[in-house]
């Protein structure tokens, strides 16, 4: 027999060409995927067909491993073969180098390989239990679409909420000015103000450009759930929702808001750079438009932040020092000593112990090891979205969590990819994943700029997440002073909510006297307050004075200034 590392064919042909065991039901389905990412520059057949045509190549090596032949006519075998293909593509060239450079890369690979040969079946078997019947990288055009739109619904269900209090809260009258909060920040930080507190409210914050805000924020979410200019849509929801933030001060200290300027940032980089919404129509052709792919970019930053969302969620309760959490006993409390809790927590209250610690277990397990399977293959991944699902509707229902839920449900709408919602078949016959062509040029620079940001922040994320099983880490100073100047944009922010379980309840019942002798109870519309009335439902609402009545329970009003101003203003209650 020849020497392998010196075979050649007398007949090479202008492309490479792969062949592959048209038997082995592991190679066809693999072969789909690497047909697909290689597009047209290497071709494929089954040994069955080509063997005749190689007669230098022994009939044993065809029946034992795949075989590429080069344009130059040498050949090789095995994983070398596959390496060597992918290469052909740009962002497989890292496989061919790391085989012929990495030490020990290349005998791993060989026993890898070798393994798979030798058990054909069962490697088939487990694809098959992990990707289902099609293991082509995953397409997420109706992902994009409908999470685009939901993210749309839920800025405006955040705007509209606003609107309707924020006069109360921050206007000329109400309870923490922005007009006398803005020029007091100035004066005692200087020129520093504009960048520690970026806001359009420096402009103006008088109550008539209050309203302008929210009522752009309203215009802009319209736009982007009808899929007008959603890029365009999503810069100014960023810019209007972070200056109301700013504006709002102690009010918007909420984990949900930073969460939807977070995602709304990232999201930037993942809706496609058009003016008018196209759909997905395989009549009109094959070729993909430069604004229509989906940005691996933009996906890749999104799903980082639905990982690092629920796996700090779950790890910051157990590293906490709360022992509720521990002993499952967090649910014995939390139902009734929440913020505002539903009538449905009121029933859940009333459930066994057991079935309490069975739900507590249950949601440390969903926080914390199912957010690994977001980057598992395709049936790990929608199981790991369904889970998700499924908690966030439990939460949502026993309390009012305003649109937090929403929107980490919306980001779990990116684990379900095409095929499973009959799109992918149509969306490869149009679009086809490895379809050639160039990029617009806004397009263009939104990969690069995501890029960037994808390199900038995922440090920081990592760190993130470290502390969140390191409570007292301190991170690199470098590190530090990036995420310093990044802080005040909310771009990149950590999470983890209720680490440590309220054991108790205190409520403030404010009061009023019209004559100094007969006093009666100010009651709020969605605060606990009489005990004879029904817990209401409120969300996706969010009253954030009720809210901020629950946390100033728990201070002093020393740490609460706010809330003396509202003893003065009591109208707004």
């Amino acid at each position: 027999m020849p020497n392998k590392s010196h075979l050649r064919v007398s007949n090479p042909l202008p492309k490479p060409l792969l062949i592959w065991d048209g038997n082995c039901d592991f190679c066809r389905l693999w072969i789909e995927r690497w047909r697909e990412m290689t597009a047209d520059k290497v071709n494929y057949t089954t040994y069955q067909e080509a063997a005749e045509r190689f007669l230098e190549i022994p009939k044993d090596e065809f029946n034992r491993s795949l075989v590429l032949i080069q344009p130059n006519g040498t050949v090789v075998f095995a994983a070398e073969a596959v390496y060597r293909s992918l290469s052909f593509r740009r962002s497989g060239e890292w496989l061919a180098w790391s085989y012929d450079h990495v030490p020990g890369f290349a005998v791993v690979s060989k026993t890898g390989y070798g393994s798979i040969a030798r058990h054909r079946k069962f490697a088939s078997a487990v694809t098959r239990l992990l990707w289902g019947k099609d293991v082509r990288r995953p397409t997420y055009f109706w992902a994009r679409r409908w999470f685009l739109r939901a993210l749309g619904v839920i800025y405006l269900i955040a705007f509209v909420s606003l609107w309707v209090q924020v006069d109360g809260l921050v206007g000329s009258n109400g309870i923490s000015p922005v007009s006398q909060f803005l020029p007091a920040v100035r004066r005692q930080l200087g020129p520093d103000a504009y960048t520690l507190l970026p806001t359009l409210c420096w402009f103006s914050s008088s109550n008539a450009f209050l309203h302008f805000l929210c009522g752009s924020g309203v215009l802009c979410s319209l736009l982007l759930i009808f899929g007008i200019a959603p890029a365009v849509s999503l810069v100014a929801l960023f810019v209007l929702y972070l200056s109301l933030t700013v504006a709002g001060q102690v009010f918007f200290n909420f984990q949900w808001d930073v969460l939807l300027l977070e995602t709304g940032f990232l999201s930037i980089f993942f809706a496609p750079w058009r003016l008018w919404p196209r759909r997905l129509s395989p009549r009109r052709g094959s070729t993909i438009p430069v604004t229509a792919r989906v940005s691996r970019v933009g996906l890749f930053l999104l799903k980082v932040l639905l990982f690092k969302l629920m796996l700090m969620s779950g790890v910051v309760k157990l590293t906490s020092g709360d022992d509720s959490w521990w002993n499952l006993t967090a649910l014995d409390y939390h139902y009734w000593s929440q913020p505002l809790p539903t009538v449905f927590g009121w029933w859940a209250d009333k459930s066994p112990e057991w079935f309490k610690h069975f739900s507590v277990a249950f949601c440390l397990l969903v926080e914390i090891v199912v957010p690994f399977f977001i980057w598992a293959p395709r049936r790990l991944r929608l199981m790991a979205a369904g889970l998700l699902i499924f908690l966030q509707l439990a939460i949502a229902i026993t309390g009012n969590y305003c649109f937090f839920n929403l929107l980490t449900i919306a980001l779990c709408l990116l684990l379900i990819d095409d095929s499973m919602v009959g799109r992918d078949r149509r969306a490869r016959r149009r679009f086809g994943y490895g379809a050639p062509g160039g990029r617009a040029l806004p397009q263009q620079l939104c990969v690069y700029t995501g890029i960037i940001v994808t390199i900038v922040t995922l440090p920081i994320n990592a760190w993130l997440i470290f502390s969140a099983f390191k409570p007292l880490s301190r991170p690199p100073r470098v590190l530090a002073n990036v995420y310093e100047r990044l802080e005040a944009f909310r771009i990149v922010n950590g999470y983890g909510l209720f680490r440590v379980m309220t054991i108790d309840r205190g409520e403030i019942i404010l009061e009023g006297s019209a004559d100094g002798i007969e006093w009666l109870p100010y009651e709020f519309k969605w605060k606990p307050g009489d005990v004879k009335r029904a817990p209401a439902w409120c969300a996706p609402h969010q009253p954030r004075l009720d809210w901020q009545m629950w946390f100033a329970a728990l201070g002093t009003p020393r740490e609460n200034p706010w809330f003396v101003a509202l003893i003065f203003r009591p109208r707004f209650a």
